[in-house]
């Protein structure tokens, strides 16, 4: 019987391969042949099942019919897995390190870099139904997590995606995952997810949301030299998305990516009206000739925290007479090309003097004296700020 079978499997292997010439597919993948063998090993006189140690081996045929060379696919333990990834990482300089994180899958925060990961069905992945937010870490304390921590809410709500904790509790784990990790000046970024389930495009069969965080360690120096932006061509998000912090931010990342193929730092997006609305990832302000403090409406862009604490904060240096007023209004380009100083503001950057803008030299060309200001008052606020910009973190 087992010669037979032989027999008979390599008169089909025969016919199959000798169909192959009019094959609109490369072998590697055609559905009819491959899955009949993948789990196989043969040999002259039996057929035995593979095992953990055995390697699969694939090879594609080019255009012409010709067999490429052969690559090995290895069938991986879980063990492996996670050993093959903590090498990984060990191969790469990267100058974040990844501290804690923690998962509502696994329920529970891991220091290990190799088990920070997210399953491939979850609905965050491979359809983007996802919401993020981010709170800095100074000195041991978390700045503004509460006023973060309330737009991460509103987010998930615009985003339908029912929240798996009450909001305390929410809090609580954020605040546990950043004492895990010792960490006392980083960033803190955290995520709800429609969750796991399937790779259907609708979240309904998902188990359950997800929420997920990681302690993030930036050791890159600070700097606040003057950069350079440009006019982003990528289409700003309709409102509906822009006023919302999710995960969809393939339109940032290349208008990013924009920005550094024209040597700057940013591109700055403007709204439908052509009025100036935000950066990439960042809000934007200016200081008119007159010493106002301009800042686009928040109506049409995503609602900065920072941005918003700035404004906070600028009071002060109306008070010290190095301001006249503060104004949130619609800002057209060539207002804002004209202005004495300009600067992008975020919980990344905190705040940056721009002095170029396309070809216009914005100003005199150097950082402006409110911008610095502004940046020393948010430091001084991230130091020593009142109890509700900052939530000590009990490690």
């Amino acid at each position: 019987m087992p010669i037979f079978f032989t027999q008979k499997f390599v008169k089909l292997a025969k016919d199959t391969m000798a169909s192959l010439p009019t094959l609109t597919k490369p072998i590697s993948e055609t559905s009819f042949f491959l899955p009949k063998l993948i789990n196989l090993e043969f040999s002259r006189s039996k057929i035995r099942p593979l095992t953990r140690s055995n390697v699969f081996k694939n090879s594609n045929f080019s255009s012409d019919g010709q067999c490429c060379p052969t690559f090995d696919v290895p069938l991986l333990s879980c063990s492996e897995v996670i050993e093959r990834m903590r090498t990984s990482r060990e191969g790469y300089k990267t100058k974040q390190l990844y501290l804690a994180m923690y998962s509502s899958v696994f329920g529970g925060i891991t220091t290990d870099t190799a088990a920070m990961v997210i399953p491939m069905d979850d609905h965050m992945v491979h359809r983007g139904h996802g919401v993020f937010d981010t709170a800095a870490i100074m000195d041991g304390y978390l700045y503004e997590l509460d006023q973060h921590l309330d737009r991460f809410l509103g987010s998930a709500t615009m985003a339908k995606i029912q929240i798996p904790f009450d909001r305390e509790s929410i809090r609580q784990i954020l605040i546990r995952t950043v004492s895990v990790s010792k960490c006392r000046k980083g960033s803190l970024r955290y995520w709800f997810s429609a969750g796991p389930g399937d790779f259907q495009l609708s979240s309904s069969g998902c188990h359950q949301a997800t929420l997920y965080a990681i302690v993030i360690k930036d050791q890159s120096p600070p700097d606040h030299n003057g950069i350079k932006v440009v006019t982003s061509s990528i289409p700003i998000k309709p409102l509906q998305f822009a006023v919302m912090k999710s995960v969809n931010y393939l339109p940032n990342a290349l208008s990013k990516m924009e920005a550094e193929e024209n040597d700057a730092y940013a591109a700055i997006w403007l709204d439908g009206d052509g009025f100036v609305a935000e950066g990439p990832n960042m809000n934007v302000a200016f200081v008119t000739k007159e010493k106002d403090l301009l800042m686009p409406c928040f109506d049409k862009i995503l609602s900065g925290c920072t941005a918003k604490r700035v404004l906070v904060l600028a009071e002060n240096l109306v008070k010290e007479g190095k301001l006249r007023g503060i104004r949130v209004e619609n800002v057209s380009v060539e207002d804002a090309k004209r202005a004495d100083e300009m600067m992008l503001i975020g919980s990344g950057i905190l705040v940056r003097s721009v002095v170029q803008w396309d070809e216009e030299i914005i100003g005199n060309g150097r950082e402006g004296p409110v911008t610095q200001a502004l940046l020393n008052l948010i430091l001084e606020d991230m130091k020593s700020g009142p109890p509700t910009v900052r939530v000590p973190v009990p490690y």
